[in-house]
């Protein structure tokens, strides 16, 4: 082999790497069917250390591969202390994996990746994260043809058997739905007119926006409750208040009070969610950094809200509510809650996701709305026990 094509595999180390690192996917990609790239700006606040919550209790190595002096991959390799409490055991992550249609040059990321991993302590590599389950999770392996989402990666259909190819096994497959709102969609009754919000034999079930003036009060609100509810599942992590701060933050200007629905019993905080709209309605056609000109563009479109599709991010039943009636129905409550807003909004469409694949009670409730997922993401494991050379 020619030196100048060897595959060699660099730690990333400054802020020029940082930046060719950031960029890499969407040179990787471009042309491919069904691939709209992010943009720079959004993966910066995933990735760069200065941006990114995760680096208030992890760390990360991210790593390139390089042939002919030219980037043919990526991937990180990060820890999370945070995960290391929750799951009990050390568990490393990696993430943030693209790569060109080459099994060799999947194979040394992953391998540079376990290799960090394991010095680090760990006995366990999972991923992908970008940079932990509260980031974007799993690789794509349905619905590559399906309209983008805000924070929903994408990934070309070669990766996964790659992983596979290089001693990972399945661990488990999150899942999302999308669902027509607005108008036009046939309305579809969740719950009872019985139990439906206001005064009943329930109590005083009230629900409410988000107050602009108060939107930290009510992230932390929305914090407590997901971190709550969602305690028990598979892989979850707690959201601190750093990264809900960073999500406020990044969020504020595409949110409106309508996105939030907080429901109340007697007054007490028992759910919550929070829609978002899909940044790519308006930017899918600027391309990952947009010109002076593609950036007074999605200023007009941002502040005429220009958007016709919105994800579901967050949803939470507080635990005190388990085994009780109100309980058993709250998350049809939130979601109907969605659907009766979506008359308003401009959005002709919402996507919700990731829900855990053996999350049967949330499954069966949006499948009475949407009866088949658009899209699959797996994580994968592979033990770290053993050298991997």
């Amino acid at each position: 082999m020619n030196e100048a094509d060897q595959l060699v595999i660099i730690p990333v180390s400054g802020l020029r790497q940082l930046s060719q690192f950031i960029r890499l996917p969407r040179q990787l990609y471009a042309g491919l069917p069904g691939y709209v790239p992010p943009l720079d700006m959004e993966q910066k606040d995933l990735l760069h250390p200065r941006k990114s919550a995760f680096f208030s209790h992890g760390r990360a190595q991210y790593f390139l591969a390089m042939r002919g002096g030219r980037p043919v991959g990526r991937i990180s390799a990060q820890i999370d202390d945070l995960a290391i409490e929750r799951l009990g055991e050390n568990i490393g992550f990696f993430g943030a994996l693209d790569a060109i249609d080459d099994a060799a040059v999947v194979s040394a990321l992953l391998d540079a990746a376990c290799t960090w991993l394991r010095a680090q302590g760990m006995v366990t590599a999972r991923g992908p994260f970008t940079l932990n389950s509260n980031g974007e999770t799993g690789i794509m392996i349905e619905g590559h043809d399906a309209p983008p989402m805000i924070a929903m990666p994408w990934h070309p259909r070669w990766l996964p058997p790659m992983i596979e190819a290089a001693g990972f096994t399945r661990a488990m497959d999150f899942l999302a739905y999308q669902m027509e709102i607005g108008p036009q969609a046939e309305e579809k009754h969740l719950v009872p007119s019985s139990l439906r919000l206001g005064e009943g034999r329930l109590g005083s079930v009230t629900t409410r926006v988000m107050r602009k003036d108060r939107m930290a009060e009510d992230g932390e609100i929305l914090r407590g409750l997901y971190n709550d509810a969602w305690r028990n599942n598979w892989g979850s992590l707690p959201l601190t208040q750093e990264e809900m701060t960073a999500m406020v933050a990044q969020m504020k200007p595409i949110l409106k009070p309508e996105h939030f629905v907080l429901i109340e019993q007697n007054g007490d905080p028992v759910a919550v969610a929070l829609v978002v709209p899909n940044l790519y309605d308006i930017a899918s056609d600027l391309g990952g950094a947009p010109s002076p000109l593609g950036w007074v563009k999605l200023a007009a479109r941002l502040l005429r809200h220009k958007f016709h599709s919105a994800r579901v991010i967050l949803l939470g039943v507080s635990s005190k509510m388990e085994g009780t009636a109100l309980g058993a129905i709250l998350p049809a409550l939130a979601i109907t809650e969605l659907m009766r807003r979506g008359k308003s909004l401009p959005y002709r469409m919402v996507e919700m996701g990731w829900v855990v694949e053996n999350n049967m009670p949330m499954r069966r409730l949006i499948e009475r709305l949407a009866p088949e997922p658009c899209k699959r993401y797996r994580v994968y494991d592979r033990p770290l026990t053993a050298p991997t050379d």
